[in-house]
């Protein structure tokens, strides 16, 4: 089974066209070597959804789609499929009755945001990348907000799931434009096709922060804008943070900049118009366990004694929204 299929005819039917020269191949080898060794138990999970008409669909805060004529019975079926798929990272969703409060308030960070794109928040004709796009929240909240199409990439297969169940209750006139690809973007080409790109919560996970902005910088079309949303810390330009074996026990976090640090690196990867447009504390309210993720969350990571310090000692997670043109 091809899972990519339709997302591929939607590539040839898009400005995206060239890319079809790298993705069908790396597509093909994903499926033949890469595949996690849950990946089938949880594809099973995504076909086993009912079949349901979409009647009242919500691209808001909680990402809905509703029916008024489903059964106790399929609503069941519907819970107990999707927590086959825990933990839920980033959402809320509500389907058909199901409320999936993940661990992250994810339309916190889209009000933080949204306010701040160009054309005041109006995505409307472009095409949308989301670097690490998890299960893919954001991407229902950028077509709300008018794109064309949105494109998803993250290496992390139970989110690859997470994301085809949500699109599964979509109306078709949604589903075809939303797609998600299980590729880093050190897996794409120079493609220079996106109006818009969005990396959020990404850079501090990278080894190569000054590659990792070069390869965003890559996929932006001459003028396109960048939305980088990163943790940070105060500080000056020169300020940055190298965590040791672990940050909020957190075992893959490499660099945390401040923004002054931030926005030079911006600079000299080439970067155009690089500001600050929001920077604040993350809350308790905005991450923690839940029903759907009930594994430690923000507040075990946090000093039980002093909460303006991490664990380890370093300061409590701050993130920082940047956004730039090519």
């Amino acid at each position: 089974m091809n899972l990519f299929a339709k997302d591929l005819i939607a590539v040839a039917d898009s400005p995206l066209q060239h890319w079809l020269t790298t993705l069908p191949a790396q597509l093909e080898t994903w499926q033949k070597e890469q595949q996690h060794g849950e990946l089938p138990k949880w594809l099973r999970c995504v076909e086993q959804l009912p079949e349901l008409a979409p009647q009242h669909v919500s691209l808001a805060d909680t990402v809905t789609v509703t029916s008024d004529d489903i059964s106790e019975g399929q609503q069941n079926r519907i819970r107990g499929l999707m927590m086959q798929l825990t933990p839920w990272r980033k959402g809320p969703f509500n389907l058909h009755g199901v409320h999936i409060d993940t661990e992250w308030r994810s339309d916190f960070k889209w009000q933080r945001v949204a306010p701040h794109l160009s054309n005041n928040g109006d995505l409307s004709g472009r095409q949308v990348l989301d670097v690490g796009c998890g299960s893919g929240y954001h991407l229902w909240r950028m077509l709300e907000s008018g794109a064309d199409q949105v494109w998803g990439v993250d290496p992390g297969q139970l989110f690859m799931a997470q994301f085809m169940a949500i699109r599964h209750f979509m109306p078709k006139e949604l589903a075809e434009r939303a797609h998600w690809f299980p590729l880093g973007v050190e897996d794409l080409p120079e493609l220079r096709a996106f109006d818009t790109v969005f990396s959020m919560g990404v850079l501090y996970h990278r080894r190569s922060p000054i590659d990792f902005l070069n390869q965003l910088r890559a996929q932006l079309k001459p003028g396109g804008e960048l939305v980088l949303e990163t943790l940070v810390v105060e500080g000056d330009e020169n300020t940055v943070l190298v965590p040791g074996e672990t940050y909020a026990r957190m075992r893959n976090v490499w660099f945390i900049p401040s923004t002054a640090a931030l926005l030079h690196w911006m600079e000299r990867c080439g970067f155009k118009n690089a500001h600050v447009v929001d920077e604040s504390v993350t809350t308790l309210e905005e991450q923690r366990a839940t029903e759907w993720m009930q594994g430690q969350s923000l507040a075990d990571f946090l000093d039980p004694k002093d909460s303006t310090r991490t664990i380890e000692g370093f300061p409590a997670p701050r993130r920082a929204v940047i956004i730039a043109n090519r």
